[in-house]
């Protein structure tokens, strides 16, 4: 083996930060995350405003001079209705049944990486159409029930409501989910939208890319933790324990769900766009008490444990007790975060594709180097 010799140390170039902190990657019309201020424009809108959306109006923003003739909500929806039809009727029993031994978020990547790259102008709508049809049937499966046919004539949000269901469900909750997607659906270079942007970059195609996009998202540093907040507030139980339980998990070092975020130094925008969403529902089951209960108690003790780190609500918090309200199971959870992300993913696809330049970064090389190999 030829001996080595160890490399003089290089100066350090901000390009090297562990996790490209505060490196700009890419330049684009879609989406700026405030985190000081604690603000989420899309194409121009604050999402305080966007909430109020319906789910094909956000789409027809996000999508538009990326799809022929700029189609307006009502086309969208349209046109979306009838890619889940299309979809639902020619999704293979077989290839459903080969997700039985998956998690629910595997099973939607096996689904997605089945669908062509062969391009065509509907590709996004596609895309789509496709995840909230596949979330739904992953999610009946799984519970040994019949799968539901689309209703083209519905929105997105309550047709995917009604596949979960199988029945219609009221409008509060489709408004509900519609605000849900509305909310998730693009926040800037994001782990899942980064990766979706690089694979585009090599025009792969639409479907290589979000489905890459769809294996970013299952980390659990990035998608997968709403779920663990219910978990959580099973944990605490009732009202009296929640400041005794809180302190004892802060004491042992562990991490509370719902709290902190990598890039907003205050609130997160999301986390009251869904908190309003949610009261609108209701509380029956003083659900969503207790979990305000427990969050100002998190709060509170965050702040005094760690008076100079921002540890605020984030938007998993609220997300858990939304699509728990409206019916999903929490192993659903990411599944959903996909059907609505994918409005940001296939915006961005499009995007890089019209950049066409490929995404090739550099690496700073830290090993040994060839003792006979002149520095």
């Amino acid at each position: 083996m030829e001996a080595c010799m160890t490399r003089p140390e290089p100066a350090i170039h901000p390009a090297s930060t562990p996790g490209l902190e505060d490196v700009v990657a890419a330049d684009t019309i879609l989406s700026m995350v405030g985190g000081t201020a604690g603000r989420l424009i899309i194409r121009g809108h604050d999402l305080s405003t966007l909430a109020g959306w319906r789910f094909e109006e956000l789409l027809a923003l996000l999508w538009r001079d990326f799809l022929p003739g700029n189609p307006e909500a009502d086309e969208i929806a349209r046109r979306l209705g009838a890619a889940r039809l299309h979809t639902f009727e020619t999704l293979s029993p077989a290839l459903l049944a080969a997700t039985d031994d998956l998690s629910p978020v595997e099973a939607l990547r096996l689904l997605l990486a089945s669908l062509p790259d062969s391009e065509t102008s509907d590709h996004a709508i596609k895309a789509v159409a496709a995840t909230g049809v596949f979330a739904a049937a992953i999610h009946r499966r799984r519970k040994g029930e019949e799968l539901r046919a689309p209703d083209p004539a519905a929105s997105h949000a309550a047709d995917m409501l009604a596949m979960i269901h199988g029945a219609p469900v009221a409008q509060e909750k489709a408004d509900a989910l519609d605000a849900y997607l509305v909310t998730v659906a693009d926040h800037g270079l994001n782990a899942s939208t980064f990766a979706a942007r690089v694979i585009a970059s090599t025009r792969a195609g639409l479907f290589s890319s979000v489905t890459g996009a769809l294996c970013a998202l299952k980390g659990p540093l990035h998608g997968g933790a709403p779920g663990p907040v219910l978990d959580m507030l099973d944990s605490i139980g009732e009202h009296g324990n929640v400041s005794e339980w809180i302190a004892a998990e802060l004491e042992r070092g562990e991490r509370l769900m719902g709290f902190g975020h990598r890039i907003y130094r205050v609130r997160d925008p999301r986390a009251d766009a869904l908190k309003r969403a949610l009261g609108k529902l209701g509380d029956p089951t003083g659900r969503l008490a207790f979990a305000e209960e427990v969050e100002r108690e998190a709060l509170g003790q965050l702040a005094k444990r760690h008076p100079t780190r921002p540890l605020q609500t984030n938007v998993e918090f609220f997300t858990a007790l939304i699509l728990e309200a409206v019916g999903f199971d929490r192993d659903s959870f990411t599944n959903v975060f996909a059907a609505g992300r994918m409005a940001g993913w296939t915006a961005h696809v499009r995007e890089q594709e019209q950049a066409d330049r490929l995404i090739r970064p550099k690496s700073r090389y830290m090993g040994p180097m060839p003792k006979n190999l002149a520095i």
